[in-house]
């Protein structure tokens, strides 16, 4: 029996307007959505990206000369509650198609995609993979064939530039399943550049005051600070940063939050000097076909549906994402799962984020993790955010857009 809470989740289901014209059944494309709890910043951009895309492409036609409807159930941001949903998706419901997002969200629903031989696109979830090896699995955050360093690797490449080299960096996250991924690659790739490790911490999701966390790494005097954090670690380890005074020459990290316009608002040039990760931002080397247009609708429709104003980060990625299946299943020309997998294995995407070609495993077969400095930010206006030179690219080389500027404490006032 489903839990009580998946069943009151369940009336929050909602389908597309219906067409009338269409003559044949809807194609449904089934999910769980992080629209209340921790999670819920998350699963309504994603929700607002995949509404636009259904608009999208029903006004073109639909797919196989259907109607596409998304089928979703608010899952509270519990991953306990996925794996009933996904249950009543399959064989209740009987979706087409699935879809799927985050590390905690997507793994529990692996059993019961697995079971039931599906597809799944997925969304955000960093090594899910690894632990299932299920050769229909396919995941559209660029992580490469090695999620687990390439959130980090491009921040060390580029720490390496410093002249004098660094020698040694402080790590911290929270105690949780991305950041300890994260720490992880961090670690591999300190130890690739040759430094030392002065400080390597975690702390309780809970945590509310980061001062003493911030105080022993100044104590540890490294060169460089990588931190693996959470929207509210995120917020919390900014304001003790200052108040604590730690100046290292470089500073940033897989720091989740900084994507979201509401913290580069609140933050504004506090953020300053700052090396972080991001997937896409305005620079001119990442001009891809139909990104303007897409992030144009989604602005317009951001106030109203309460999202991030900006949508840099997830949007794009979850419509391309949909893109990908799309294509695949036009190019089948049906719903066979097996050919569907196996076109998206062997077939090179043109999507509103650039070219997506997959690995074995479902990732991306090269990483694509943009490793960027904040720089000239003045007061908090977002709009600053969508120019130029805001958001400078380190890394990857093809994208590149800026070289590091250090040391940490030139960016201090």
């Amino acid at each position: 029996m489903l839990h009580h809470r998946v069943i009151a989740a369940m009336a929050l289901a909602c389908t597309a307007l219906a067409a009338p014209s269409w003559s044949a059944e809807p194609i449904k494309l089934g999910f769980s959505a992080e629209l209340t709890g921790e999670l819920a910043l998350n699963g309504k951009q994603e929700l607002v990206a995949l509404q636009i895309w259904q608009q999208d492409i029903n006004a073109k036609g639909g797919l196989l000369g259907r109607q596409v409807q998304l089928r979703y159930f608010d899952d509270q941001s519990n991953p306990a509650l996925v794996p009933g949903i996904y249950a009543k998706l399959l064989d209740i419901d009987h979706v087409d198609l699935l879809f799927a997002q985050g590390t905690n969200i997507s793994t529990p629903a692996m059993p019961s995609v697995i079971e039931h031989n599906m597809v799944l696109m997925d969304s955000f979830a960093i090594a899910v993979n690894e632990r299932f090896h299920y050769p229909r699995f396919f995941q559209i955050m660029p992580y490469g064939p090695n999620g687990k360093d390439s959130i980090s690797h491009g921040f060390f490449d580029a720490a390496m530039t410093m002249q004098p080299k660094p020698a040694s960096v402080a790590l911290v996250g929270a105690d949780a399943e991305f950041s300890r991924a994260v720490l992880e690659g961090a670690r591999a790739n300190a130890q690739r550049v040759g430094l030392k490790l002065v400080y390597d911490r975690t702390y309780p999701p809970a945590t509310i005051d980061y001062t003493p966390i911030i105080r022993a790494i100044k104590a540890a005097a490294p060169d460089i600070v990588y931190v693996g954090s959470y929207p509210a670690d995120t917020a919390g380890v900014l304001r003790a940063l200052d108040e604590v005074g730690l100046v290292p020459r470089m500073f940033g990290g897989g720091m989740v939050g900084l994507q979201a316009g509401e913290i580069k608002e609140r933050f504004g040039e506090q953020l300053n000097g700052i090396v972080g990760y991001e997937l896409f931002v305005h620079e001119p080397t990442m001009s891809f076909p139909g990104i303007d247009a897409f992030l144009a609708t989604y602005q317009a429709r951001a106030v109203a549906a309460a999202v991030d104003p900006l949508g840099y980060y997830i949007p794009p990625f979850t419509y391309a994402a949909a893109e990908i299946l799309a294509q695949a299943v036009q190019a089948v020309g049906s719903l066979d799962q097996d050919k569907i997998a196996q076109q998206i294995h062997q077939a090179t995407f043109h999507t509103i984020v650039g070219d997506v070609k997959f690995g074995p495993e479902g990732e991306w077969a090269t990483a694509r993790i943009l490793t960027i400095q904040y720089r000239g930010i003045h007061g908090h206006d977002l709009q600053q955010f969508t120019r130029p030179g805001i958001q400078v690219i380190l890394d990857p080389p093809q994208f590149k857009s800026g070289s590091l500027e250090y040391p940490f404490s030139e960016f201090r006032h």
